[in-house]
């Protein structure tokens, strides 16, 4: 850390979803702990890593979580627990990190048109199953949101810079919701 003179910012931008369209009874215990291990555990463990230097500095964290953390949907049901329990860590970290300088948020993408989604093997595909339209799926996602589409990467990049910038130095403990409007609560 002492070549690149320390940690400003971290950003934790992690996560797989598997869809399980045989439900609740098809998610083995290896699922459920690969899934934390992944959509969670990483995040923390990262976090503990840079913690040392992010204090030194005064540092933003900022995490990309998931709609899926107040949205749940039984589909996703594993990362919807882990993502759900990612929020929650996050903002009990904003809270005690907070007095010492570092803010820390989240932002909750909804569907995002990277090849997760849409790409060979994506959510799409899998749940349009053997022989479905992919591409019926992925348009009827994008018809729940108010705008009709997908979130661009670029979008998520950018609110994900704005938050570690001092723009907004007093907002820490934020989860910042960027869904195209799809999330039916206010």
């Amino acid at each position: 850390m002492s070549r690149v003179g320390g940690i400003d910012v971290l950003v934790n931008n992690v996560g797989f979803v598997h869809p399980r369209p045989a439900g609740f009874a098809s998610v083995t215990d290896d699922d459920w702990l690969a899934t934390f291990n992944l959509d969670l555990m990483s995040a923390v463990r990262t976090t503990r890593a840079a913690l040392p230097a992010l204090l030194e500095r005064a540092g933003s964290i900022v995490t990309v979580c998931s709609v899926n953390a107040t949205l749940p949907d039984p589909l996703v049901v594993d990362y919807s627990a882990a993502k759900a329990a990612c929020l929650s860590f996050f903002k009990s970290l904003s809270k005690e990190l907070g007095p010492q300088g570092i803010r820390v948020n989240t932002v909750s993408p909804g569907p995002v048109a990277t090849d997760l989604w849409l790409g060979t093997g994506g959510v799409a595909e899998t749940v349009a199953g053997a022989g479905g339209d992919a591409g019926a799926v992925a348009d009827s996602v994008a018809a729940g949101a108010a705008t009709g589409r997908f979130t661009q990467p670029a979008e998520v990049g950018a609110l994900i810079a704005f938050l570690a910038s001092p723009l907004v130095g007093n907002l820490t403990g934020a989860d910042i919701i960027l869904d195209g409007g799809m999330t039916p609560t206010i």
